[in-house]
């Protein structure tokens, strides 16, 4: 809801524990109930800036003003819902054919046929090698400078600066390659290489009716 023309793809699961006629009726219930969330949402919007706005002291209030004027200005696409059965491998197959039906419609993705320079894809292929070196720790976290330093050892990227990095950083977070969290004060300057560290610890971390797990240890 905070991001600029994003686009949205509910993915109903657990289809194989539902009937025919009963999945069709949650899906149109789910996609109501989303809609009158944003319908909700807007309404809220729209009636704290005219509170702001309304104020006797207005010009008290300009930086929420400037935040919620943004907010409203945030479109959000929602696509129709698709449910899939999570144990049956041609309903993955459905889910990856419409995702990338999605992604390849320059309506809903204007930016899709744009042509990235040949230094993003150098950066990307030596990004993917350091990842899966020897010498890469298991939670393949490293340091922005010393990626760098790396990137730039080698032939073709040693004219490499750190702004063109952080740009291809941006892209190659937005495509899920890397996580580079650049808004975090405290994670500004690391590049986690390996995202899948970060599900695996989110998973010790966030866990699924974790009160009841405490409470059935003696």
């Amino acid at each position: 809801m905070r991001v600029p023309n994003s686009v949205v793809l509910p993915v109903g699961t657990h289809v194989d524990c539902c009937q025919e006629e009963e999945v069709k009726e949650k899906s149109h219930d789910i996609m109501a109930k989303i809609t009158a969330m944003l319908a909700e949402r807007k309404s809220n919007l729209t009636h704290f800036i005219n509170n702001l706005e309304g104020s006797e002291e207005p010009k008290f209030y300009v930086d929420q003003w400037e935040r919620l004027k943004e907010m409203e200005s945030c479109t959000l696409s929602i696509l129709n819902l698709v449910a899939v059965n999570c144990t049956d491998h041609r309903d993955i197959k459905k889910l990856e054919a419409t995702i990338l039906e999605h992604v390849k419609n320059e309506e809903l993705f204007p930016e899709v046929v744009r042509v990235l320079p040949p230094v993003y894809r150098q950066v990307e292929a030596a990004i993917v090698d350091i990842a899966q070196s020897e010498e890469m720790a298991d939670h393949g976290m490293m340091d922005l400078d010393h990626l760098l330093s790396k990137l730039s050892q080698r032939k073709h990227l040693a004219h490499l600066g750190r702004e063109l990095l952080q740009d291809i950083l941006r892209y190659l977070h937005r495509i899920g390659l890397v996580v580079w969290y650049e808004e975090i004060n405290h994670l500004e300057s690391t590049v986690f290489l390996q995202p899948t560290f970060l599900i695996t610890m989110f998973k010790l971390l966030v866990r699924y009716r974790l009160v009841q797990q405490l409470e059935s240890i003696s």
